[in-house]
């Protein structure tokens, strides 16, 4: 994903009562403060634990979801973009975008058990269930690296065409990536490694985050300022919806059917799945500059979001306003 800068170790809790309630009743109630430096990217829910994995610099800033309090860190990810993990086998995965590599490490200890090679730049990752792999979307080398994680080795990769910025699995053979350069969804063939489809999702233009809907088969790309539907069966492209700008994340909730897209602008704009055929914009909520990334907790239904405060931008500035060292925070969005 499009990095911003990050941060690390002392954490505490700003208590946020100054947001007015919405449509959908969902403001930020709480902050989580990290206070140091470094960029980040994805952050995940932990799937065995109250636990919320953070990608922060060259670590994992792992943090109690219900109060923030540090509850452990990985050290030395480099680069880290994002969090998997295998449940069954009691591992999680990092994807350490500087060393072109992963770690393995155990869900209970956090220690570190193997290092996997991957393509360039390994970005998004994620657990796949069908077929019981890690994969990773290397930004750098266009192609995704197939990771076996009962021998810790890749073994297997898919040249997508372009650079892969998010993959999501229907859980039935099937994984969908955006391709950010090309605008377009490459679809995967689970068994085989193979790619099958390239479909456009014109006009959307550089899709960063997906999600999927099991039931309506439905995919939701995050593109600059649209969200674009798309029929997992077929490529078509079913709507388009505004959404605000710099959008780097999405997440669906399927007991509100309810889709979230994270827009580095400052706001989250939410879309409520009335069918497979109809979707409406409920509104825009008022997050922070820099909160592009997103994560769903589906058990309480709470969104978390990064980001940080800024130094304001000079005239004449261009690229993207630097942080203020230790203010990485977490935003907790709910009701």
């Amino acid at each position: 994903m499009k990095k911003y800068l990050l941060a690390l170790t002392l954490f505490s809790i700003t208590f946020v009562s100054t947001y007015a309630q919405s449509k959908t009743g969902l403001h930020v109630i709480n902050t989580f403060h990290i206070a140091s430096a470094g960029g980040w990217d994805y952050l995940e829910i932990g799937p065995v634990n109250d636990w919320l994995y953070v990608s922060h610099g060259t670590q994992v800033n792992i943090l109690n979801k219900k109060n923030g309090d540090s509850v452990g860190i990985i050290e030395n990810t480099t680069g880290i973009h994002g969090i998997a993990f295998d449940v069954a086998n009691g591992k999680g995965y990092t994807s350490n975008g500087r060393l072109n590599n992963v770690y393995v490490f155990d869900m209970r200890s956090n220690k570190i058990l193997a290092t996997i090679a991957t393509g360039l730049n390994p970005d998004a990752i994620m657990y796949e269930p069908f077929s019981k792999k890690i994969i990773t979307c290397n930004g750098r080398s266009n192609n995704l690296s197939i990771i076996d994680p009962q021998q810790n080795k890749t073994t297997d990769s898919v040249n997508v065409g372009g650079k892969p910025e998010t993959a999501v699995s229907d859980g039935e053979g099937k994984i969908f990536v955006n391709v950010e350069d090309k605008n377009e969804i490459v679809v995967v063939d689970a068994n085989t490694f193979k790619v099958l489809n390239r479909w456009s999702i014109a006009p959307g233009e550089s899709p960063t985050g997906l999600a999927y809907d099991a039931k309506t088969k439905r995919l939701f790309a995050g593109c600059e300022k649209l969200l674009m539907v798309i029929d997992a069966t077929n490529g078509n492209v079913v709507d388009k919806l505004t959404i605000g700008d710099g959008c780097d994340g999405v997440a669906f909730d399927p007991a509100t059917q309810n889709i979230f897209t994270s827009n580095g602008e400052g706001t989250m704009t939410v879309i409520h799945e009335e069918s497979a055929e109809k979707f409406i914009v409920v509104e825009n909520i008022v997050t922070k500059q820099g909160a592009r990334t997103i994560a769903l907790d589906k058990a309480t239904g709470l969104l978390y979001l990064p980001t940080a405060n800024f130094e304001a931008m000079q005239p004449g500035e261009k690229g993207r306003p630097k942080m203020k060292a230790g203010t990485f925070q977490i935003l907790v969005v709910g009701k």
